[in-house]
């Protein structure tokens, strides 16, 4: 059998545990993209939602409609950022705060499954590669124009 390329095996990795966070917050009603964004809000003082897109690597089209959703569902609340008239803060209503700590359970139960079945030497192997490949990429150390 052919080697699997290391593209392959981040996609599929990476598919497999989106469908995993996918399938718990379906069980409240809610999706991964939601519980991204609620562990990316400031619970106490909220986040400007100019620096919210940047800080989740989400497009504005996408960020935009996952906050709509977020805002009808009742989790978030848009208020005017009082250290700057000109935008606007995302702050968690008492609900988006449960949602929160929910989404934040779920991400540490997935990190100490993992920690239990992985030694922590090859943890730190995993993370010194996933570094590497985040700064090829975020480099363009690949395919330069």
């Amino acid at each position: 059998m052919k080697e699997k390329t290391l593209d392959y095996i981040l996609r599929a990795t990476w598919i497999a545990v989106a469908k995993m966070y996918n399938e718990e917050a379906s069980k409240k009603g809610s999706t991964m993209a939601i519980g991204f964004a609620l562990l990316n809000i400031d619970p106490e003082t909220g986040t400007p939602s100019t620096s919210l897109g940047p800080k989740m690597g989400m497009e504005a089209t996408s960020l935009s409609r996952t906050l709509k959703n977020m805002e009808d569902k009742g989790l978030i609340c848009r208020k005017q950022n009082p250290e700057d008239g000109r935008s606007v803060l995302i702050q968690l209503t008492s609900f988006g705060k449960e949602m929160r700590d929910f989404s934040k359970n779920v991400v540490l139960t997935f990190d100490e499954a993992i920690h239990d079945e992985v030694t922590k030497e090859e943890i730190k192997t995993f993370k010194k590669v996933a570094e590497a490949i985040l700064d090829i990429v975020n480099n363009k150390k690949i395919f330069k124009k």
